[in-house]
Parts: structure tokens; C-alpha cells; sequence
């Protein structure tokens, strides 16, 4: 096809003969081509940008605002790619025009078998541009709907986000080989037998990993809970798909695998905006338990940190060895270590001070000692009698 254009065109270059016929020619060769590439391309593909930008992109169907159209379609290479064939084809056509047909046959032959090669690296370049373009998009899209939907959080986007880039990348690296010709069965079957080794290899680092994606859809936590995981306790720090990292109150970053936070127990207390706190104080068992009961609670309600709804309550726990054990029991809001010190330690404060006032009695721990009377009871080291029957020391003389 490329030989019969170039044959008609030599036919019409022919007659021109003489040097200012081939000189005028040329003229109005290099004229066309400047008009064409200077002044028709640039307004062509201007054209067709706002055609695109106005008509298609900013139709009520699209819809998400293409915000870096400008990056998608670059005019100013487009209009440099025109030029060059503006170029190109002046340039044979004045080899011909002067009689170097055998030049501009070889530089077309060449072109022609070069043109495979060329449109190969055009689709690839493509693909490259097509799954940048897409992974824009994607991420435009999850931006917006984690921005307008509670049902992903910015961990779980971003996860899917990587997940969907990979997926993108590997689909236009599978396009391009393909289009190049490479034999994708032995890159199949090597990749299988890679997968099978690394797979022994790393089953621990592959179960965290799929744990990971498990914890990404069950969401037990998020970033900045206060949680406590297989006896871990710390705010959460950061979350991968490998591991979780939770930092604690000694400012320790504790790292945990996410398989071993999969199996383990999660306490989260965070979720729910509140925190039960309990505690144990010991009254005196001559106290009169209601006043006890009653000047605790009030003491509870007295301070500043503990929450009145749901309010807090004094039930009567266990006889202890030296005192009745009552158990405080008080709600802390929006959970948090430092919050829970402060809240403990001004409830022992108020509780302590309130009994004192009251004249409750918080004891010592004490032990009642009684002797058994067929042993004759306690004795002392002075001699003093001690228990149900005076026994005298034995005479260190042994006269009686």
C-alpha cells in the first residue's frame, strides 16, 4: 500500500522538471507543511480538548469530575507527535520531489518494518497510561465514598486501595507481555512453583497477611482505640496487613502479628464511648453497712470524673479477713488510660476522705488467735499466763 501511494506520488513529482518547477514545489511544500503544523494541529487538538472536557466530561452522565484531565490528555504532545508526521511526510515528499526516490523508498521500507515494533510500544505506553489513569479514578472514587459512607474507615481504603493498584498494575504488565509476544505459560507455571516455595517458606507471614484482610472486614478496632490484645494494653498506633502496633501507656510500641491477633482475645474499650471501673474498700465489720453503702455512693457521685448516667453503685461484695468488702462500681466516658489513673485515683481520694468524716472505719488487716484449752492456752515468753489455764514457767533449776 505504503509502494503505490509513494508510486502516484512520484508520478506527480515527475512532472516536474525543470529546477524552478522543483523549487517552487518545494516552496509550497514547506508553506503547507508550516500552515499545517503551526498553525491546523495545535487548533485541531485544542479543539478537540474542549470538545472532550465540555461535551463528554462535563455531561450530567459522567459521574465524577475529572479533576486532572489536563494530565490525561496532553495536548502539548499530541501537537509535538503531529508536527513530527507533518515533518516526516515533507520530507519524503521533497526526496521524491527531487529525484531521490530510491532514499525514500528505504527510509519507507524501513519505516514500514519498524511499524510493528512501533505499534507495540505505542499500546504498551497505553496500557502504562490507561492503568495510571485508572488507578487515579479508583482512588478519586474511594476518596468520596469513604468520605461520604461510615462503612470503610481511611485503613480499610487504603487497604483496598492497594489491593485494587496491584490488581490494575498486574493486568496492564500481563497486557503488555503479551503484546510483545512473551509465552505467559512458562511465567505461569514458574510463578506457581515460586508461590508453592515461598508459600512454605513464609506461612506464618501468609496467615498474618490473609488475618489481616479478615480484621480489615470484622473492624474489632480502629486507629487510636484503647484495646487490650492477648494481654497487650496500649492505643492503637497502626494497622497493616501484616501486623498491628498498639502503644502503651510506659511508651512501649508493642508489635503483634495479626494471626496471633486473630486467635486472641480483643477487648476494645473504646467502642462504646464508656468504661465501667470497679474497685474494692473494706469497712469495719462493727460499721453499720447501709451508712457505709451510703457515704461511699455519695462520695462516688462527688467526683468530677465518674459519670452520673449510668450512675455509680456500692454493692456489698464478700466478708473479707478484717472488713466487709464493698465494690465501687463508676463509668468513665470517652475511655482512655491517663483518664482511667485520674478517675481511679480521685475516687480513692474522696472514698477515703468521705469514710473519715463519717467515722467508718477502714481496717488494718488483723488475725484472731484463740488456743484450744486442752493444751492449756498460750504462754509468753515473760511468763504471763495467756488462755483458759495459768501455767507456770519450769524452774530453770529443776527444783520444784
Amino acid at each position: 500500500m505504503q509502494l503505490a501511494f509513494l508510486a502516484t506520488l512520484r508520478e506527480t513529482l515527475e512532472g516536474f522538471v525543470t529546477v524552478e518547477a522543483r523549487l517552487a514545489a518545494t516552496a509550497v511544500l514547506l508553506a503547507a507543511a508550516g500552515v499545517t503544523a503551526l498553525l491546523l494541529a495545535p487548533r485541531a487538538v485544542r479543539a478537540l480538548h474542549r470538545l472532550v472536557r465540555d461535551r463528554v466530561l462535563g455531561s450530567e452522565r459522567v459521574p465524577v469530575e475529572v479533576t486532572e484531565f489536563d494530565w490525561h490528555l496532553p495536548v502539548t504532545g499530541i501537537v509535538r507527535t503531529l508536527q513530527f508526521a507533518v515533518v516526516l511526510a515533507t520530507g519524503l515528499a521533497a526526496l521524491i520531489l527531487w529525484g531521490y526516490v530510491n532514499v525514500a523508498l528505504a527510509a519507507v521500507t524501513t519505516m514500514a518494518a519498524a511499524l510493528p515494533t512501533l505499534g507495540r510500544t505505542v499500546t504498551s505506553v497505553a496500557l502504562v497510561a490507561g492503568a495510571l489513569i485508572a488507578i487515579d479514578v479508583l482512588e478519586t472514587r474511594l476518596d468520596d465514598y469513604a468520605a461520604e459512607s461510615d462503612a470503610i474507615n481511611q485503613h480499610q481504603k487504603g487497604i483496598v486501595f492497594r489491593v485494587l493498584q496491584l490488581t490494575v498494575l498486574v493486568a496492564a504488565i500481563v497486557g503488555g507481555l503479551t503484546v510483545w509476544g512473551v509465552n505467559l505459560g512458562g511465567l505461569l507455571v514458574g510463578a506457581g512453583f515460586l508461590g508453592i516455595v515461598v508459600g512454605t517458606a513464609a506461612r506464618s507471614t501468609i496467615g498474618s497477611l490473609i488475618a489481616g484482610f479478615v480484621l480489615m472486614f470484622s473492624r474489632p478496632f480502629e486507629l487510636g482505640d484503647w484495646v487490650e490484645i492477648d494481654g497487650e494494653e496500649g492505643i492503637v498506633a497502626d494497622i497493616t496487613v501484616i501486623n498491628t502496633r498498639i502503644r502503651t501507656a510506659g511508651g512501649e510500641v508493642v508489635v503483634i502479628p495479626n494471626d496471633r491477633v486473630a486467635n486472641a482475645t480483643v477487648s476494645n474499650r473504646t467502642r462504646l464511648g464508656q468504661l465501667r471501673l470497679s474497685m474494692d474498700v473494706g469497712v469495719d465489720y462493727e460499721a453499720d453497712l447501709e451508712t457505709a453503702e451510703s457515704v461511699v455512693a455519695d462520695a462516688l457521685a462527688a467526683v468530677s470524673h465518674v459519670e452520673n448516667n449510668p450512675p455509680p453503685q456500692v454493692v456489698p461484695k464478700s466478708f473479707g479477713d478484717s472488713a466487709v468488702v464493698l465494690e465501687c462500681r463508676f463509668w468513665i466516658d470517652t475511655p482512655s488510660a491517663p483518664k482511667r489513673a485520674l478517675a481511679t485515683a480521685a475516687v480513692v481520694r474522696e472514698v477515703k476522705a468521705a469514710l473519715d468524716d463519717a467515722g467508718v472505719k477502714i481496717p488494718y488487716p488483723q488475725r484472731e488467735l484463740s488456743g484450744r484449752a486442752e493444751t492449756g492456752g498460750f504462754r509468753v515468753a515473760d511468763g504471763e499466763e495467756v488462755g483458759s489455764a495459768a501455767v507456770a514457767p519450769p524452774d530453770p533449776t529443776g527444783d520444784d
